[in-house]
């Protein structure tokens, strides 16, 4: 079998995800993660782009014509808003320096694809989240008898329950996890913070069956990742979007506001801030909860449900809603997409 050699653009972005980013710049696993998709989603399109296999890309195909399409089809065929287009583009503009540097003769070029604008527009859009009627349908619409049914049951259940980023509860391993009394859960959330949540009884009650009903395994039992694939595999973030997705086009087909909208893992997490938010805990103890960095995050989230609008009202004007009278590592470049997968 003939290995490939890497390129240069394979070299570089080598050295960028296992030196620079964790090395040079410290940045969280999280934040690698957010520039490896971006950087994987890149070179699929320059490959398409120039017809040629990832592992046979170089530096020189990064050119400013290439990321203006490619920043195109973000927006025309994957349907992304300017935020995600432009989370991208910052992606590229940070590879693009680092390779500046490591292959100078190219500086020119990387110099135009640095020079490359953010979009201007991007706008807080509302935030979808799941209502309490609508959670419990989608957990209903959950096939239990299986074990993915019974996996799925358990993530979707945990992240309501602690309103935690999809890649913190992909990343969870056994020993993060207490099922004694108290029970909780640790999180590694942005900027590399730790943060303990409090876990229902009967979220913990699930997550132990999850647990128990595991085969046998050759790793040290507390370092199993907690929600896995048919393979043993942890899941990733994408699976868990899939999986999302499918059980709530099931909840749908009885619960028909669901059919409306573009719910994603974030949206759980959205569906924990509301229903805090009206059980009247404060906005404090949420953004702790959540690991927000400030309370302007979190503080959003009141003006995102109408119910809090609606009570606000009432609240100043009592008669305003009453109803009217009467009525109611060093790699192959062909393994390079695999690998940046499992960084």
């Amino acid at each position: 079998m003939k290995v490939t050699r890497p390129t240069d653009l394979g070299r570089g972005i080598t050295r960028f995800f296992e030196d620079y980013l964790p090395g040079q710049r410290g940045l969280s696993p999280h934040t690698i993660r957010s520039y490896r998709d971006s950087t994987v989603l890149l070179l699929q399109f320059m490959a398409r782009d120039t017809r040629r296999t990832v592992e046979r890309l170089c530096v020189t195909d990064l050119t400013v014509d290439c990321v203006t399409r490619f920043l195109r089809s973000l927006e025309n065929d994957r349907h992304n808003g300017i935020a995600t287009r432009n989370a991208r583009l910052g992606a590229i503009h940070v590879l693009a320096r680092f390779l500046a540097a490591e292959v100078p003769e190219q500086l020119g070029a990387l110099q135009r694809v640095i020079n490359v604008p953010f979009k201007r527009g991007a706008r807080e859009l509302p935030i979808e989240y799941l209502e309490a009627a609508e959670m419990d349908a989608m957990l209903k619409a959950i096939d239990r008898t299986r074990a993915a049914g019974q996996r799925d049951y358990a993530l979707f259940a945990l992240m309501f329950n602690t309103g935690a980023r999809v890649q913190e509860v992909v990343s969870l391993r056994r020993r993060d996890i207490r099922l004694d009394t108290p029970c909780q859960v640790r999180f590694l959330g942005k900027g590399n913070k730790v943060r303990l949540c409090p876990l229902w009884p009967v979220t913990a009650k699930l997550l132990r069956k999850l647990i128990d009903d595991e085969g046998p395994s050759t790793e040290e039992p507390a370092d199993r990742f907690v929600f896995t694939n048919a393979r043993g595999r942890p899941l990733t973030r994408f699976g868990v979007r899939y999986l999302l997705r499918k059980h709530v086009a099931t909840a749908g087909r009885s619960i028909p506001s669901l059919r409306d909208k573009r719910i994603h893992p974030h949206s759980l997490r959205h569906g924990t801030a509301i229903a805090l938010l009206k059980s009247g805990v404060d906005f404090a103890t949420i953004s702790q909860w959540l690991g927000h960095a400030s309370l302007n995050t979190t503080m959003r989230y009141a003006r995102a449900d109408i119910d809090l609008k609606r009570q606000a009202l009432s609240q100043v004007f009592p008669g305003a809603l009453a109803p009217p009278r009467g009525g109611r590592l060093q790699i192959n470049g062909s393994d390079l997409v695999p690998w940046l997968r499992r960084l």
